[in-house]
């Protein structure tokens, strides 16, 4: 159910807001695209987690550049 709403969240703010937003990102994919896969991919706790931390990353101070959601070794 969580899940299911950020997703919409996600979907809302890139189809929606995004749009009339300057581009900014640095990354591909862009922070909403790679938080919503990471949701998808690692659940709702972890998946978010990782979004924030690519979005703190996402600043005039880092090069940017192809950034892909990756399995980590166990």
């Amino acid at each position: 159910m969580l899940k299911k709403i950020i997703i919409k969240t996600l979907d809302f703010y890139k189809n929606l807001i995004s749009p009339y937003l300057p581009r900014s990102c640095r990354f591909y994919p862009t922070c909403s695209s790679y938080t919503k896969e990471a949701v998808i991919e690692y659940g709702v706790l972890e998946g978010v987690w990782k979004g924030i931390k690519r979005i703190s990353k996402c600043n005039p101070c880092c090069q940017g550049g192809y950034d892909p959601i990756t399995k980590e070794k166990e």
